[in-house]
């Protein structure tokens, strides 16, 4: 008979437990199953400039930094101030992806607020970055020479991310032959 008063004690710490554990993880760590794999291919149409479409092709020969953004994004927004200091640095490329966004809006929030980016994917459905693995935005992958993916970082670029994180990866992978 007492047993039957401690099952929900017994349920209520285990809950409690679980609880408790959830508080140390990092909901930005989400482990990416792309980290040492090539990227997807794809073929998506260019928000700007002369080329009609970007591949899988064009990331290879260069370290990449892709970053999935939209206008719709507030952290997008945020990120984007870092992303503008970023694209002077010449150890890496600065590509963009729009994702599931409006072109003309994109078009127009680059006008208005400056464009880091050398080439921009249109990814209006969001099915190409399904195959990415993109949850959200802003999410940036790092991807080598040989158009492997080598880091995801999920949510944006700060300073702090740049100096601990994305810098020292990107200088390893431009020195690497």
């Amino acid at each position: 008979m007492k047993i039957r008063f401690l099952l929900p004690l017994i349920f209520f710490i285990l809950i409690g437990l679980l609880l408790w554990r959830g508080l140390s993880l990092h909901p930005n760590e989400i482990p990416s199953p792309l980290i040492g794999k090539a990227s997807p291919t794809f073929s998506l149409p260019t928000l700007l400039g002369t080329k009609a479409t970007i591949t899988e092709k064009d990331l290879k020969g260069h370290v990449t930094l892709l970053n999935v953004w939209a206008t719709w994004c507030y952290a997008c927004a945020l990120e984007h101030e870092y992303l503008m200091e970023l694209a002077s640095h010449k150890d890496f490329k600065l590509f963009g992806f729009n994702y599931k966004d409006d072109n003309i809006a994109a078009r127009h929030w680059l006008k208005e607020h400056g464009n880091p980016y050398e080439i921009i994917a249109v990814d209006v459905t969001g099915t190409t970055a399904i195959d990415w693995g993109v949850y959200g935005t802003p999410e940036t992958f790092l991807i080598d020479k040989n158009s492997i993916i080598r880091y995801k970082q999920i949510g944006p670029i700060t300073q702090e991310v740049w100096e601990k994180t994305l810098r020292p990866l990107v200088e390893k992978l431009e020195n690497e032959a």
